[in-house]
C-alpha cells in the first residue's frame, strides 16, 4: 500500500510529465504540464489546437511517459497508455489545474479558447522511489 500512496502523492506534487509519442517508428518527447484525476483514473494535459502532437496522437494513440521530479529522484513511469481528446475543455477543469499549478490560471485567461484538453489512460504504472524502490502497481 505504500506503493500506491507514493504514486498519488508523486501524482499530486509533481507538475510535468515527459510525454513520448511514436509515428512510424518515429519517437518523439516532449514537456507537458499535467494534473491527474484520481476519480476518473486518467492524466489530463493540454495543447494548442493545431500542434504537431496531436497529428501525432491521431496517427498513433500510444503513448509513455514519465514525471519529472524535482526535488527527488521519485517518479511514476508508464510504459503504455492511450491518449484521446477529451470531451471537456480546459474550462471544465480549469479548478484542478488551477489547485495544481497556480500560474495556469492566467493561461487558461489568456489562451484558454486556442487550448485543446486531452486525457491519458493507462492501468499500470512502475513507481521508482529513490534507487532501491521500483514496483509495478495496479490502478
Amino acid at each position: 500500500m505504500k506503493t500506491v500512496a507514493a504514486f498519488k502523492e508523486i501524482m499530486a506534487e509533481q507538475t510535468e510529465i515527459a510525454l513520448a509519442t511514436s509515428v512510424e517508428e518515429v519517437p518523439n518527447v516532449r514537456i507537458v504540464n499535467f494534473f491527474y484525476d484520481e476519480s476518473k483514473k486518467c492524466l489530463f494535459f493540454s495543447t494548442f489546437k493545431g500542434n504537431e502532437k496531436i497529428t501525432e496522437f491521431q496517427k498513433n494513440p500510444n503513448v509513455a511517459f514519465t514525471t519529472i521530479p524535482t526535488e527527488n529522484t521519485n517518479h511514476v513511469r508508464v510504459h503504455y497508455a492511450k491518449v484521446q481528446k477529451s470531451e471537456l475543455s480546459v474550462y471544465d477543469v480549469a479548478e484542478q489545474w488551477i489547485q495544481k499549478i497556480p500560474s495556469y490560471e492566467e493561461n487558461i485567461k489568456n489562451a484558454g479558447q486556442m487550448l485543446e484538453l486531452y486525457e491519458i489512460h493507462f492501468t499500470e504504472a512502475i513507481v521508482i522511489l529513490g534507487m532501491s524502490s521500483r514496483e509495478t502497481i495496479q490502478l
